[in-house]
């Protein structure tokens, strides 16, 4: 199982997200769930085609994903992923 959690920043979003232990063999198949559970939720973080958008970013166990368009990153060993919406302004 996997710790998946997120920035506050996301949640304002998504209010009623909350850290969970998911079974999913890779990125792609954890935001699919996800997507069940949190309808919108993949648009908002995906393209049209898929890809990670450009201002969110996920890290798995620590590293930044390293396949964000096809979202391969395997997490049957991963212990925790970390969803991050990334921020600008001033």
């Amino acid at each position: 199982m996997t710790t998946l959690s997120f920035t506050p920043a996301l949640k304002r979003f998504f209010p009623k997200l909350v850290e969970k232990n998911w079974a999913a063999d890779n990125v792609k198949q954890l935001l699919e769930d996800l997507e069940r559970e949190q309808p919108g939720i993949r648009s908002y973080l995906c393209d049209e085609s898929g890809a990670l958008r450009q201002h969110i970013n996920i890290f798995v166990d620590g590293s930044l994903l390293k396949d964000r368009q096809d979202l391969s990153d395997e997490l049957i060993d991963a212990q925790e992923v970390l969803i991050f919406q990334a921020l600008s302004g001033g």
